[in-house]
């Protein structure tokens, strides 16, 4: 969910102007996008019922009612890789940085930290505790981090502990876990020792994957930690006190949680699971939950109705990821190459989905990625592409004659459920056969499934999405590593390999966007993956719910500031 620097101390403002630029960036496109909207489509569609009747905001309780897209399929930290699970996550647990209201780095568990060229040092509060009131100690982040990275747990976010001394090799099983470069020096004091020079260490840090894990809470769960509600203790804002599993969960105010600047609200209710776009704004428009994304037909009666719609790109790339184990049709390069130059992100955008909110995916980069002195690709533009289906039709020749076949067996593309996986697929199926005469079967699983097919590799390609882990160019650089256990692929290439430890270890900023474009290129020489779209999101609030956020780094939607406004009814 991918899919990124207080440098040391908190006070840094480069943060702040990096967000700004990015911001900006995201509000010309979407005034662009809502514009071509707005004249294509007519203002008179029917118009949206009252929010005034439903449960969406209890003021007696101070609770709202929420939706997510998908069922977590566990809560493990050091195992959790899909969006919904991060969402809830980011509201239970807090590691030792965290994001505040405008999406910088601030002071989580740690009150203050440094990071050095050879390892970092975070000196912990004394007032953190879990939510059974037990202190959170530098233990228990010790031991949380060792576990991610033993071999046991097979957490497919190892990679990302690599910048710490002997990750790698821990993950391998060349060495124990107890030799991982942290230390917990005391309760209050935990030592961290580099493997190469790591100057976003911060940002990695704010990441859900280096949230704390209490040992001996742990070892009690007999090997169910994180499959039910109380089978994990909380150190966030709120902890989780009920988990009707596919159905609903809620999560109440953390007693014990330090701050008293995150966690206003007494109870969220979590009262539905869907990614059914329509379903959930019947919700909204009855007023049943406080917020809900639009789609492009959905934004001519939200306007008649004068609802403020808020816009945000997400900073998710999606794309085709091909499957590059030996045996798969799609091992073959020419054969990739084929499908590439019969297709053209802006055909499924502007054609297909007809998203205000999306744009053409041109790069495995996405338009809000920083480089040296600007937008990444300004100063490294991607290779440019057009569809060419004289080209489309040699290359797939060549692979007939590479692969010994006449024809081609069927291409199993594997896909959500959701309408807009549907209408992708449905797209690509006809626009392959007609175009190159591929049979394409459709694989559409609900996500949960999804994902497990992905694991396993059972697809030949598969439509898969990206979306930053933290606020640097890498959280999208390495995900095409041999070691990333999230290349489902299995992309493997040895020039990607050596291009990408260039960006992780360099100290020289312009070495290491070099070394992102490098990567950008070989992605493209190899068609490693086909980008589609870059999506966005217009949605609307319940006025009455103030200090909520979408983000495009951190949880894509968060609670943790948000509080009711009684004065908005």
């Amino acid at each position: 969910m991918a899919e990124t620097n207080s440098r040391a101390i908190e006070g840094d403002d480069s943060f702040t102007r990096s967000a700004g630029k990015q911001l900006a960036l995201y509000a010309l496109y979407a005034v662009i996008s809502l514009s071509v909207l707005v004249y294509i489509l007519s203002l008179a569609a029917a118009q949206f019922g009252s929010n005034s009747t439903g449960q969406a905001i209890d003021v007696e309780n101070n609770a709202v009612t929420i939706t997510l897209r998908a069922e977590p399929p566990q809560l493990d930290q050091g195992r959790s890789t899909d969006a919904s699970s991060f969402v809830v996550l980011a509201h239970a647990f807090e590691g030792l940085i965290a994001y505040d209201e405008e999406a910088r780095l601030t002071p989580g568990v740690a009150e203050r930290w440094e990071i050095r060229a050879d390892g970092a040092t975070f000196w912990l509060r004394e007032d953190a505790k879990w939510s059974d009131g037990v202190p959170v100690t530098a233990h228990d982040f010790e031991f949380a981090w060792r576990r991610v990275v033993d071999p046991a747990t097979a957490s497919q976010y190892a990679f990302i502990f690599y910048s710490i001394k002997n990750a790698e090799a821990v993950n391998t099983g060349e060495l124990p876990k107890e030799m991982l470069g942290v230390r917990a020096v005391s309760d209050r004091q935990l030592e961290v020792v580099f493997e190469q020079p790591t100057p976003y260490f911060d940002k990695l840090v704010a990441f859900i994957t280096f949230l704390p894990v209490r040992e001996d809470f742990y070892n009690s769960t007999n090997g169910r930690y994180g499959a039910d509600a109380d089978e994990m203790v909380y150190n966030g804002p709120y902890m989780i006190t009920d988990w009707v599993h596919s159905a609903s969960m809620v999560w109440k105010k953390n007693p014990y949680y330090w701050s008293d600047k995150r966690g206003f609200l007494d109870e969220i209710r979590v009262a539905y699971i869907t990614s059914d776009t329509n379903a959930k704004l019947n919700l909204f428009k009855d007023g049943q939950i406080v917020e809900t994304e639009l789609l492009s037909p959905m934004l001519p009666g939200a306007m008649a109705e004068r609802w403020q719609i808020d816009r945000i790109m997400d900073g998710t790339v999606f794309f085709f990821e091909f499957n590059h184990r030996p045996g798969r049709v799609t091992d073959n390069l020419n054969f990739r190459k084929a499908l590439m130059y019969a297709h053209e992100s802006s055909e499924l955008v502007y054609k297909a989905l007809k998203e205000a909110s999306y744009l053409p995916a041109v790069s495995l980069f996405p338009v809000w990625i920083q480089g040296v002195n600007g937008p990444f690709r300004e100063e490294y533009p991607p290779p440019e592409h057009h569809m060419d289906l004289e080209k489309a039709r040699h290359h797939l020749e060549l692979a007939k004659q590479e692969l010994g076949v006449d024809e081609f067996p069927p291409i199993v593309m594997l896909s959500g459920d959701t309408p807009v996986s549907l209408v992708a697929s449905a797209y690509y199926q006809e626009l392959f056969r007609k175009r190159l005469g591929l049979e394409i079967r459709i694989d559409a699983q609900i996500f949960k499934q999804r994902l497990a097919k992905m694991t396993s590799g059972d697809f030949d390609i598969v439509l898969a999405g990206w979306g930053p882990d933290y606020d640097d160019a890498l959280t999208f650089g390495d995900f095409f590593a041999s070691w990333n256990l999230n290349n489902r692929g299995r992309y493997n290439s040895p020039e990607m390999d050596s291009y990408i430890r260039t960006a992780q270890s360099s100290l020289d900023p312009k070495e290491r966007m070099d070394a992102f474009g490098n990567i950008q290129q070989l992605v493209y020489d190899d068609v490693a993956m086909l980008p589609m779209y870059e999506r966005g999101w217009s949605f609307v609030v319940d006025p009455r719910l103030k200090g909520f956020r979408r983000r495009s780094v951190g949880p894509e939607v968060d609670y943790n500031y948000a509080y009711i406004d009684v004065s908005s009814d």
